[in-house]
């Protein structure tokens, strides 16, 4: 893996999207007929292009040079505006999300971060035609914070236009999915999603191959496995399901790994992607098992895996004795 590839490109500095012309000539029609909605809940899986669309599209209204070489919505790279939002510096441009400048990550959205989207909206714009705030995701807000963000729905600001970005809309309050326009963005086919990897990093075709299936359909999510070193942890998933799984003294090293928390390695993260990698798999036993005791025994260590990261998380549980929970389990069901 190269060293340019231990970061993967914002969306905010992704001036192409392939895949979602259908979402675009929508956007654009509303634009046009002068019927824009302020609110717009982009749906889907996580990592098929949601926030790269969100940005494309806020460049659009707030920046100047159109450049068709950049698909429907393309924007110059060149645009003024358009370079103020990729250096996270436009007065007229507020993003939501967990993650901080800092590169720290917040639990949740909070209410005080939404009430920022309040303030941006009761001024005029500053540069611009319009003010947006792009919420990347809003199934990260808390009760308090979507609360907050409905009352912002419900009274929308002129020229103010929202993006709210969710990998789940099922779980937003039923209030705030009704107040927007929804716009969905379904799974890529796996040759688009090895075709987008293979075009932006060097994998070996065998890693390319394991990755694409890891991927379910999203290419962000498949280059982002790969930056991190995620096939580290499917390796090792793969190695704990195979029929002789590895003795508890040669997994010591990923207990350390896991324990590990210094500026170079976040052993909670690795913990979290294996525990993904691995739910993965799981997921697919289930779905293909000979018999209904063993799909049965599959599907209740899934859904106990879907629980784990924010358990360990939640009360600062050892990671360690958690892995090793796992692995007798996975014993007792082998």
């Amino acid at each position: 893996m190269s060293d340019d590839l231990h970061t993967v490109a914002h969306p905010r500095a992704i001036y192409e999207l392939s895949h979602a012309d259908t979402q675009a000539q929508a956007f654009l029609e509303a634009v046009s007929r002068g019927r824009l909605h302020h609110a717009w809940l982009l749906t889907g899986p996580e990592g098929v292009g949601k926030a790269t669309f969100a940005y494309r599209a806020a460049r659009y209204l707030m920046g100047h040079e159109r450049d068709a070489a950049y698909g429907l919505l393309g924007m110059s790279p060149d645009d003024a505006d358009a370079r103020l939002i990729t250096a996270q510096s436009h007065p007229d441009l507020l993003v939501l999300e967990r993650e901080q400048k800092d590169g720290k990550t917040r639990k949740n959205i909070v209410v005080d971060a939404v009430r920022e989207v309040g303030e941006l909206f009761s001024k005029a714009p500053s540069r611009s035609a319009y003010r947006v705030c792009i919420v990347d995701a809003v199934d990260d807000l808390n009760i308090n914070s979507a609360n907050a963000l409905l009352k912002i729905l419900e009274e929308p600001p002129e020229r103010g236009i929202l993006f709210l970005i969710s990998h789940s809309p099922g779980k937003l309050l039923a209030t705030i999915r009704s107040r927007c326009r929804r716009l969905g963005f379904t799974a890529w086919e796996d040759v688009a999603v090895k075709q987008f990897i293979e075009t932006r990093a060097e994998v070996p075709e065998d890693a390319l191959e394991r990755l694409v299936v890891m991927a379910r359909g999203s290419p962000g999510k498949g280059l982002r496995l790969w930056a991190e070193g995620a096939l580290e942890m499917d390796e090792l998933a793969e190695k704990l399901l195979s029929g002789t799984p590895p003795s508890r003294f040669d997994l010591l090293p990923y207990i350390t790994l896991f324990k590990t928390s210094s500026a170079k390695v976040d052993g909670s993260q690795k913990f979290a992607q294996f525990i993904a990698v691995l739910s993965d798999r799981v997921q697919d036993l289930a779905l293909s098992a000979d018999s209904a005791a063993k799909a049965r025994q599959w599907s209740e260590l899934w859904s106990r895996l879907n629980t784990v990261v924010a358990e360990t998380e939640g009360i600062n549980l050892d990671r360690g004795e958690y892995f090793w929970s796992i692995y007798k389990l996975l014993s007792d069901i082998s």
